[in-house]
Formats: structure tokens, C-alpha cells, sequence
């Protein structure tokens, strides 16, 4: 029979590099003094007729598995069921992450009302709330129907032991860092708790076809306090982003084996709850100054979702012998290469200039198609020459002053069209793949010389 003995073994409490030793720099994330000493059970195989040997699966040929379409349950909410890839798949693990009162608990609670409602049995698990502080967030948000249960418990076996008897159709575990493991000597939260709650709750999962969303916290650096393998373990992980201070909230898919990875949500929130915002675009736009330079319209694609953006930049001159430069919503890196470009390619002088890129709304944005409207912005500012509000600008700028062609125009274009706008500034390669929309102009650019042109 198989023998397990006690081993000492050394984890990264950052990311979850596992050692036999302790070092005082994790080789895995190169942070310092973060190697915590834990106790593990190695399983010892035994010799002679005591083993038990299990019978060996039989591998499938590819022809013989069969294929069906995933029923998914409906959450009725649009902006998470298209984060989800259209809906909760039955059996799925899901991991929920973010900062501290951004909105999770929230989210999730909502989600078992809609549930609830359509005749679904919910189990809610809080290990961080008692029931009456859940009750009394289930006011603000409505009438709660009697198929959703509530369970204040942190031990992992009665966790396990009440999901087998109520057996519902959706779990949520609030949240996966307090719950522990009796037989295991290490703290809630540490790597060995998160990792074996976990494994747990994926066999649930997997055994008795229940969806299961964990919420995770996350570290100052922005990604789920715990070990790595967390991730690689659930089959979907969501970040919630946004400032707790501000009212739109963004749902990002970061992993999903049933659907895009490259979806968003957008949720105001409010006294009542989350509310959906279905147009992100018209949110992103409000407040736009009339004639004012620095101030282009660009579009990014985040999945198949277009979102038009307000980019603004202030160039002037500097008081000091080394420039500022600041990107907020973008990356900073970007920025002054694209900055680089234009001196080079248009000889702009902006050496002795501070320069400030900012992305009004509160997102950020890191695809490349957002390029010439940085570079519009940037020259409209130095210049002081406003551009057309009608006019938006998208596409991608490579060291040779060249714009490069993106992808999705057609979806990019019909939004702006949609929206009132009437001239579209595209790449050359890619104008002529647009069909004809109605009050809407294309212009097609080679150059970055020739968008600053049009200014």
C-alpha cells in the first residue's frame, strides 16, 4: 500500500516557483525574500503484492470521439455573456480576479439572481462575508428568488461535503484564499491551501457537472495572488479592471477554452448594482471638446467589438533641459517611438517639448491601430491646428514613417458610421477592401506625412 511521508518544500509566495531548497531571489518572477517553507506529502510507491494497480484506460482514435454543442445557461446579461463566449458552460471551472472593491462580489451575486430566477439551484460560498452583510447587498440589487442557498464556510471538506448534497447547478467560492484544507499544516492563502482547494473544486466541477466561479485576489502587480498553475488550472479566467473610485468597471477574458480571449465587458457601476453599458463607444466619446487640437478620434477592436476613443495630446514646450514625457491608457514606449518617427520622417523639432498621450474613458489600449490617431494628436497639438470632429483615424505606424494595414476595418468604418462621423482616415492596403458606406469618406494614407497633410 502506498506510504506518504512528510517533505519540506520551498514556495514563492509571488508566483509559485517550487524549490528543495530555500533562495533568497525567486528564480521564477526575481523578487526577494518571498520563498516561504512549507509541508508537502509525497506519495511512496510500495513493493510487492500490496500495490494496487488501477486498470489502464484505453486510448480513443480521433474518428470514434463525437462532438456536441455545448448547451451554456444564459446569465442575461450580454456584456458577460460575451465574455464567456455566450453564456456558462456546464462543468466549467471560471476564475474571477481583481482589486479589492471593484465589483466581483457584486458581479457574481447578480449573476446568481438572473440564475435564480430562470429556475437554476445557486449555491453561494462566502468565506469573507457573514449572511446578514450578504443580505444586505442582496437589497440593493432586488428580489432574490429561493433557489439561490448561502453558505458562510471556510473548511474545504464541509465545502466539498455540501456541494455533493445540495448538488446545484452553479457555485460560487468567495473566495479561493480562504479556504483551507485541515490536513494540511500551511495558512489559508498560501500556495499549498489555493492549490489543493482548487484541485478540489475542479473535480467537483468536472465530476458532477457543476459551473463553479472562484474569485481570486490579486496582487499589487495586477495578476492572482497564488501560484501560477492557478491559472493554468480553471478553464476561464476573468479580470475585472477599473478604478474602485470610478464608476465603468471592464470584464476582460484573459483565458477561455469555450470562447475569445480578446472580448470585454463594460459595467457602470451604480447604487443598484452593475449596469451593462451597451455602447462603449458613445460612453468613450461624451465630453469631447468641439475645436479643440491635440483631440483625434481612433478605433480599436477588442474582440469582435469595435470601440471608438477620444485620444488627446498636449505638446509644449520645456522649462527644463530634459523633456516630459507622460502616456496614460497606452503605453509609454509606444508613444515616444511613434514621437521619434515624426522628427525623423517629418522634421519636427519637438526635442525640447514635454508631450502628454492620454486615452479619455479610463481604458487602456495597447493595439497598434491606435498609431496614427497618436501621431494625428501629437502634431495637431504641436502645430495647434484642430482636426475635423467628424474625422476619425486608425492604423499602424512603422519606423520608416510607413502605415501599415489592421484588420476588421469593414467593423471599424460601420461604427463610425454609426455614430455620425463622416471622413475615415485608413490605410492605402486596406481602403480598398471597405465596401461603400453611406456618408462616409475614406481617405487612405501610405505615410504618416501624408495624415499630417490632411491636419
Amino acid at each position: 500500500m502506498a506510504k506518504g511521508k512528510a517533505v519540506t518544500v520551498f514556495y514563492c509566495q509571488n508566483c509559485g516557483y517550487e524549490s528543495s531548497k530555500w533562495m533568497g531571489q525567486c528564480p521564477g518572477c526575481r523578487e526577494w525574500n518571498t520563498m516561504v517553507e512549507e509541508k508537502a506529502t509525497s506519495a511512496v510507491r510500495g513493493n510487492g503484492n500490496g500495490v494496487h494497480k488501477r486498470e489502464a484506460a484505453r486510448p480513443s482514435c480521433l474518428s470514434e470521439v463525437s462532438i456536441q454543442e455545448e448547451s451554456r445557461m444564459q446569465t442575461h446579461m450580454d456584456e458577460l455573456d460575451r465574455v464567456l463566449g455566450g453564456g456558462i458552460v456546464p462543468g466549467s471551472l471560471t476564475l474571477v480576479g481583481g482589486d479589492p472593491g471593484i465589483g466581483k462580489s457584486t458581479l457574481l451575486l447578480q449573476v446568481c439572481r438572473n440564475l435564480a430566477v430562470d429556475g437554476k439551484k445557486v449555491l453561494y460560498i462566502s468565506g469573507e462575508e457573514s449572511l446578514r452583510q450578504i443580505k444586505i447587498r442582496a437589497n440593493r440589487l432586488g428580489e432574490f428568488s429561493d433557489n439561490l442557498l448561502l453558505l458562510c464556510e471556510t473548511g474545504l471538506a464541509t465545502v466539498e461535503q455540501t456541494i455533493r448534497s445540495v448538488m446545484p447547478d452553479v457555485t460560487i467560492i468567495d473566495s479561493i484564499q480562504t479556504m483551507y484544507d485541515e490536513e494540511i499544516s500551511a495558512a489559508p492563502g498560501s500556495v499549498s491551501q489555493v492549490r489543493e482547494a482548487t484541485n478540489v473544486l475542479l473535480q467537483l466541477a468536472k465530476g458532477m457537472t457543476v459551473s463553479v466561479f472562484i474569485v481570486g485576489h490579486v496582487t499589487k502587480e495586477g495578476t492572482v495572488a497564488g501560484p501560477r498553475v492557478l491559472e493554468h488550472m480553471v478553464d476561464t479566467v476573468l479580470y475585472f479592471e477599473g478604478d474602485r473610485h470610478a464608476s465603468y468597471r471592464i470584464l476582460r477574458g484573459v483565458k477561455n477554452r469555450f470562447g475569445s480571449t480578446n472580448e470585454i465587458g463594460v459595467f457602470e457601476m451604480k447604487e443598484e448594482g452593475l449596469i451593462e453599458v451597451e455602447n462603449p463607444s458613445e460612453f468613450m466619446l461624451s465630453g469631447k471638446p468641439e475645436g479643440a487640437s491635440g483631440s483625434v478620434v481612433s478605433c480599436s477592436m477588442e474582440g469582435t467589438r469595435p470601440i471608438l476613443l477620444e485620444i488627446q495630446a498636449l505638446v509644449c514646450h520645456s522649462n527644463f533641459g530634459i523633456p516630459r514625457r507622460q502616456a496614460i491608457g497606452t503605453d509609454f514606449n509606444r508613444v515616444n517611438l511613434l514621437m521619434a518617427v515624426l522628427e525623423k520622417r517629418l522634421n519636427l523639432q519637438m526635442a525640447d517639448c514635454d508631450a502628454y498621450v492620454n486615452l479619455a474613458g479610463g481604458m487602456r489600449i495597447v493595439e497598434p491601430a491606435i498609431d496614427l490617431g497618436i501621431a494625428m494628436a501629437v502634431v495637431s497639438s504641436f502645430k495647434n491646428r484642430a482636426i475635423d470632429d467628424k474625422t476619425i483615424a486608425f492604423g499602424e505606424i512603422g519606423l520608416s514613417g510607413e502605415v501599415r494595414g489592421v484588420s476588421m476595418v469593414e467593423q471599424r468604418v460601420a461604427e463610425a458610421a454609426k455614430l455620425g462621423f463622416t471622413t475615415c482616415v485608413v490605410p492605402e492596403v486596406n481602403r480598398s477592401h471597405v465596401k461603400h458606406i453611406d456618408g462616409i469618406r475614406l481617405i487612405g494614407v501610405r505615410t504618416v506625412r501624408d495624415a499630417v497633410d490632411l491636419i
